[in-house]
């Protein structure tokens, strides 16, 4: 028999030798494992409204099934703009300013592929989304990091004005932010805004939860101030809105010279979007009152989660906003949070995230994350167990 030619491995040097599997892969994969109610990962275990889905059909029905333009079509376009000037006063051409994406992870990594140099800088804000930073160092950029400090994770402004120098290019902002919950305010903004006053900064600010702020807190998009939005690109999401993470579809918004640029590399990276759930969106969009609806389901969600875990071992941390509580547990384990979320998984049923997870340098304040996007059934469920521990 002919000898089979060595294996050959071609030397490979990898652009992000310190990322492995994500801490949502893993937790999601454990409580599986172990048939643990799963609170980790940020998605809704209720379907999208039956009205949503119906459209949906009818449009793929209907033969909207072929490509889209690449900025996405110009019905849905038309809704987004009409929905950002009447929640945030902000006005957007239809035709130059506004992209529809194949989720906000790729609207993110798309604005930064188009906008940042090797040798940039980009400030980012720990804890931080675990997007951010391999998007950034898959261009060369360097992340430089703005410490939220617990319990109420506020920035501080003087420390971000001191990590800025020329070499800075973007400020990663996100509001309301995973994994914490805090909300950021109009101080915040003018504060950004003295900061990156008279550079070339340009701001990412990442959206998805802002129909998600309690309490009759307005949410603070960077879109209000008049400074900050002629140098914003903004980041919102339509599966965090409408409870369908799966259909992967979002949106950009940026003045006409950074749009764009953004485009130029979106029509690579995927160059257009799912034609049928366009259709369905900027149909639903029409829908009236779908955001306050929205805001009640999670604030009713968030009340009952805080009031069954008041009365327990865990020390609750500030929500105000998203669809995520954090929690101490100072009184239950002395160990490490990812020690902490691992056997509360395998041991109790119910599955968190370790906020460790969200720093470059895993620290660890002791804190995890639950998320309460999830049915009434399943919260009752996941609290029964909690308030045992």
């Amino acid at each position: 028999m002919p000898q089979l030619a060595p294996h050959f491995a071609p030397p490979l040097r990898s652009r992000l030798p310190a990322v492995g599997t994500t801490i949502f892969t893993v937790m999601s994969a454990l409580a599986q494992q172990h048939g643990a109610i799963n609170l980790s990962q940020g998605f809704p275990d209720f379907d999208a409204p039956a009205e949503l889905l119906d459209l949906l059909d009818a449009a793929a029905r209907a033969g909207h099934n072929q490509y889209a333009p690449m900025a996405g079509l110009p019905v849905l376009r038309e809704a987004i703009a009409a929905k950002v000037e009447r929640l945030h006063g902000a006005q957007y051409d239809v035709a130059h300013e506004v992209t529809v994406t194949a989720g906000a992870t790729q609207a993110l990594f798309t604005a930064i592929a188009a906008l940042v140099h090797p040798g940039d800088e980009v400030i980012a804000f720990t804890p931080v989304y675990d997007s951010y930073a391999p998007s950034v160092e898959l261009q060369g950029g360097k992340v430089v990091y703005a410490d939220l400090a617990p319990p109420a994770y506020r920035p501080d402004w003087a420390a971000v004005a001191a990590l800025v120098t020329p070499r800075t290019r973007m400020i990663i902002v996100n509001s309301p932010h995973n994994p914490t919950g805090s909300v950021w305010t109009p101080e915040d903004l003018q504060a950004l805004a003295d900061i990156v006053r008279g550079t070339d900064i340009v701001i990412l600010s990442d959206e998805v939860y802002e129909h998600m702020v309690y309490d009759g807190v307005r949410h603070e998009s960077v879109m209000r101030h008049p400074e900050l939005i002629e140098r914003s690109v903004v980041v919102s999401s339509f599966g965090k809105t409408y409870h369908a993470t799966g259909w992967k579809v979002a949106y950009a918004l940026a003045p006409r010279e950074l749009m764009a640029e953004f485009r130029k590399a979106h029509q690579f990276i995927v160059f257009t979007v799912h034609t049928p759930s366009q259709v369905a969106l900027a149909a639903f969009m029409q829908r009236p009152g779908w955001h306050e609806q929205l805001l009640a389901l999670y604030q009713g969600k968030r009340d009952v989660f805080r009031q069954a875990l008041s009365g327990s071992r865990f020390e609750l941390l500030p929500c105000q906003g998203t669809y995520f509580q954090c929690v101490k547990h100072p009184d239950i384990a002395g160990e490490g949070d990812r020690a902490f979320v691992e056997r509360l998984t395998r041991e109790h049923g119910v599955a968190a995230i370790p906020v460790s997870a969200f720093y470059p340098d895993g620290r660890d304040h002791g804190v995890i994350r639950f998320c309460f996007a999830k049915s009434a059934d399943t919260l009752s469920r996941a609290l029964e167990k909690l308030v045992r521990l």
